[in-house]
């Protein structure tokens, strides 16, 4: 499986998911605290380099998604059919994180029936053993 490069950035980012924490990069400046992802030096909004990583909810809903026929690596051919989301952050609707939806933390990328997935349906993070985000559909 596809495991993410970590730069001095996103380092934080990965620390507290491997926590179990959903956590987004934001400017530390007093006058703006935009939230910002994907993280980097400096705020686009008022070019501040001070950030802080403030805790997420978890929730959010579907944005996007698609169900790639065949897979688009050869290392997941094995798990087709299977999903991949675009989830708008239901605390921070502008940052959008990409990912799979999955029946549990540690299950396979084809554990839940894509037919299952709709545009707008609810979900929650989860961290697999690795501390990679994942996402459970909220019950409707």
């Amino acid at each position: 499986m596809l495991q993410p490069v970590i730069d001095g950035d996103g380092a934080p980012f990965w620390e507290y998911a491997a926590r179990g924490e959903l956590r987004v990069q934001a400017c530390a400046a007093p006058a703006c605290g935009e939230l910002r992802f994907p993280p980097r030096p400096c705020c686009p909004q008022c070019g501040s380099f001070g950030n802080e990583w403030r805790r997420m909810s978890g929730r959010g809903r579907i944005w996007s998604y698609v169900v790639p026929h065949p897979p688009l690596l050869p290392g997941y051919a094995e798990l087709a059919p299977y999903n991949a989301v675009v989830v708008e952050l239901s605390d921070a609707p502008r940052i959008r994180l990409v990912g799979n939806v999955v029946a549990a933390p540690d299950a396979q990328l084809n554990s839940v029936d894509p037919a299952r997935l709709r545009i707008g349906a609810g979900v929650r993070v989860v961290f697999d053993g690795d501390g990679m985000p994942r996402w459970l559909l909220e019950r409707s």
